[in-house]
């Protein structure tokens, strides 16, 4: 299929009466997420999971699509108003858009976030369009031993790119591959790591895993530190910028866009990462950078534009490779699982409707995201003041019943409060949960893999090292590595990514 006919197929597909209001249904929720400081996206989808089992595949991925990428645009309002990030990836924004604020600039700050967000996200979009078939028509050639190696390499950049430390980050992957063994094994049909419970036979579902961390590690977090946020909102005014603003904020936006698409395909902390590269290179090539940190608007537009155009772009290795690049993206892997649909390169052929319908889907979400955000920013500034702990019991509620309705299982919603402690207790010590979902996600598919590759290469492990894409791969894994050892990516890496937390 061209790409002319995918994306009339795609407007066909987004434009019906249910996938438009699912779609506006989850730009409205991630703008409402964003906006709320210690919602995220992840702990909100991971809770919605249970809720799309009964929705048509297209929609239900439309909807928490639409949830993601909403998020990125309402992170950045808590940012500009209150100097408190709703989104990791919002941390940058805080620097200057929340000074413009100071200055009375605020609705210049919020517009600024917001078209280069829609720019940004419409170019990402058009990203997809082009590079995903050619992605997957490429992933077709690929055998076990390619997609194995694939899979380390995802392991590898999830963990070196994520906040913290190294050592636990690669400690939370291995606990997550370990997780992913309980059940029964596919080809000697022996129980793994069940401990004689046969609500393990299957595995630990992977929704009350994401549930328990995310969501009710989330409202344990949060609750612990509601007394000491501000409440104050910063009075918002001129939403149209001015033709300064307008001269200052194009390039960053462009330039934004270009770093937040190629940054957006990696594994673990993309979106982070393109924030933080936007706003170095804003910096570095200013003609005043010493007003960055004291309102700066290009310091507003080019993050905002990286993280949105990185938030599309992520969809990339999930669709046509079936291999999450963060803990959302491993989510919509979940989702799409459990809805008996197998992302990877065969997605655009066995399932074209969904693909196209997706992407079609962003441009309209992204337009609506534009349409609801200036307009609509005085709601979202009083919807900051709504205290905490008027919204924990409700999710409290909703993340219980969803869980429950899974399996009907009451052993389902214990394990989700064992990890909601389990989730509690990783944010405490400082470890990063999202590699621990990615290795959920990508550890038995590397098993699986590995067997593959070595029952047809009769035990010979050299295969790994003889196809030249897979010694390739490993080798970029290898570098990244060896990388760690050097002080000055160290440095840049706690400067940065540290900085989120």
């Amino acid at each position: 299929m061209d790409i002319f006919s995918g994306l009339m197929l795609g407007f066909a597909t987004a434009t019906t009466f249910s996938n438009f209001i699912y779609c506006f249904f989850g730009v409205l929720l991630g703008t409402a997420v964003g906006v709320l400081p210690g919602v995220g996206a992840i702990a909100t989808i991971s809770m919605l999971l249970p809720f799309t089992f009964g929705l048509p595949v297209d929609t239900a991925l439309i909807m928490l699509a639409g949830i993601f990428y909403g998020t990125q645009y309402g992170g950045s309002t808590t940012a500009i108003l209150m100097n408190l990030p709703g989104e990791a990836s919002s941390v940058v924004t805080t620097l200057d858009g929340h000074e413009m604020a100071k200055q009375g600039r605020a609705g210049r700050a919020l517009a600024a976030a917001a078209i280069g967000s829609f720019f940004a996200g419409t170019v990402g979009t058009l990203f997809i369009v082009i590079a995903a078939p050619l992605l997957a028509s490429f992933a077709l050639t690929f055998g076990p031993t390619e997609y194995f190696s694939l899979i380390v390499l995802g392991l590898v950049t999830s963990m070196v790119l994520t906040s913290g430390s190294l050592l636990t980050a690669f400690g939370m992957a291995l606990f997550g591959m370990l997780l992913g063994m309980i059940g029964t094994d596919v080809n000697s049909g022996a129980a793994r790591y069940t401990f004689g419970s046969p609500n393990l036979l299957d595995g630990l579902n992977f929704v009350v895993v994401a549930t328990g961390i995310f969501g009710l590690g989330d409202v344990l977090a949060n609750l612990e530190t509601e007394r000491t946020r501000s409440a104050g909102v910063a009075a918002v005014k001129g939403l149209f910028p001015s033709r300064e603003d307008w001269k200052r904020m194009s390039a960053p936006i462009v330039r934004g866009t270009g770093l937040g698409v190629l940054l957006g395909v990696l594994p673990g902390a993309g979106l982070l990462l393109a924030s933080f590269s936007s706003y170095a290179l804003e910096k570095k090539l200013s003609r005043h950078p010493e007003e960055f940190g004291k309102g700066a608007i290009e310091g507003v537009a080019g993050p905002e534009a990286a993280n949105n155009a990185a938030a599309q772009t992520s969809f990339i290795p999930m669709l046509t490779l079936g291999l999450p690049g963060t803990a959302t993206m491993a989510l919509m892997i979940g989702a799409l699982i459990i809805q008996g649909v197998q992302p990877g390169p065969d997605i655009l052929t066995q399932q074209p409707a969904l693909f196209w319908g997706l992407v079609v889907s962003m441009w309209i979400g992204n337009l609506m995201l534009l349409i609801l955000n200036l307009p609509l920013v005085g709601m979202w500034a009083k919807l900051i003041s709504v205290p905490y702990r008027f919204l924990f019991p409700m999710i409290c509620v909703f993340t219980t019943i969803g869980v429950y309705s899974i399996n009907n299982s009451i052993f389902d919603v214990y394990m989700m409060a064992l990890f909601g402690l389990l989730g509690y207790f990783f944010r405490k010590v400082g470890a990063e949960p999202a590699p621990l979902i990615l290795a959920l996600i990508l550890g038995p598919m590397a098993e699986e893999y590995l067997r593959r590759t070595l029952l047809l290469s009769h035990g010979d492990a050299s295969v790994f090292f003889t196809s030249p894409l897979s010694l390739g791969t490993l080798i970029v894994a290898a570098v990244l590595l060896l990388s760690i050892i050097s002080p000055r990516f160290r440095r840049v890496r706690e400067e940065g990514l540290q900085e989120a937390d």
